[in-house]
């Protein structure tokens, strides 16, 4: 047993935090940052496990900022970041920190699946420019076995592990020290992390540790809030790694997308309406 540092941002997902609250191993430390919930997340989480530190935050300060938050009080040599919709399976959690034993490694990721068994992807490729073109012109889909137009994502392609460039934020092991950049608020920061992580050495895909996600309980509400975030952080991303002309290329493929969408969605239906926010969303779009 190796106690690790599990830091869990909630917000609005009670039940599914208590599930994982439950899941988790007495011999780790566990530290909630609540992202200003109105579901009473906070309370069930001090009523129900007091060994839990929680931390409260008045208003939702997004993703990477709650996760330093958690990071700031861990006190163990291993910090698992765990999303609160992603339930651990027995021994994941020592799978996960195990593989940091190799000094040469830096991170870790487990196996994300639906309650069924049915692999979730998790695991990817570094972020490119023709990646967010596969994704926004449906080539990823149309194509779906071809590494040429659907490669970013691996966790298939890899049934006994190995290493990768990027693990989701979602179930995200590594060592104290780095931080997320708190100028993402939500998508992509765990992207912008692991470039940094690798620097410091290599990333793993451990399908051994295996969670249970359910995908998506913990994202925005608002489908086109949730979408516009997601392109932020991709934009942002390039800006960041890539330099202005590559932001403005994001920006304009993702914008691209938006309209493909909006067609599809025969200009005025449910779909499109979406995708009209999408694509008239200011540039930063993030919560003042």
């Amino acid at each position: 047993m190796i106690p690790v540092s599990v830091i869990i941002v909630s917000f609005n997902t009670r039940d599914l935090l208590l599930q994982c609250l439950s899941a988790i191993e007495p011999h780790h430390q566990v530290i909630v940052v609540d992202n200003a919930s109105s579901d009473g997340s906070a309370d069930r989480v001090v009523a129900e496990f007091p060994q839990v530190a929680i931390i409260r935050n008045t208003k939702n300060r997004g993703f990477g900022a709650a996760n330093n938050q958690g990071m700031d009080v861990a006190a163990l040599d291993r910090i698992l970041l765990l999303n609160s919709d992603a339930c651990p399976m027995p021994g994941a959690i020592d799978r996960l920190a195990a593989a940091l034993d190799d000094p040469g490694v830096a991170a870790c990721g487990g196996r994300l699946q639906f309650a069924d068994g049915r692999l979730q992807e998790s695991a990817c490729r570094e972020l490119t420019l023709w990646a967010v073109f596969c994704e926004q012109t449906f080539l990823e889909k149309l194509v779906p076995r071809s590494k040429l137009f659907n490669g970013y994502w691996v966790s298939s392609r890899l049934p006994n592990g190995g290493e990768v460039e990027q693990v989701m934020g979602a179930c995200l092991m590594m060592r104290p020290g780095e931080r997320f950049d708190e100028r993402f608020f939500l998508y992509c920061e765990d992207t912008e992390l692991c470039k940094r992580l690798r620097q410091n050495g290599r990333i793993l895909y451990e399908p051994n540790a295996v969670f249970v996600h359910a995908l998506g309980a913990s994202s925005i509400a608002e489908r086109w809030r949730s979408v516009v975030y997601y392109n932020r952080g991709k934009e942002l991303y390039f800006a960041l790694h890539g330099g202005p002309l590559a932001a403005a290329a994001c920006w304009a493929v993702n914008r691209f997308g938006a309209l493909l969408r909006i067609f599809a969605g025969g200009l005025v239906g449910p779909k499109a309406r979406t995708f009209w926010r999408v694509l008239l969303a200011p540039i930063n779009p993030y919560p003042r």
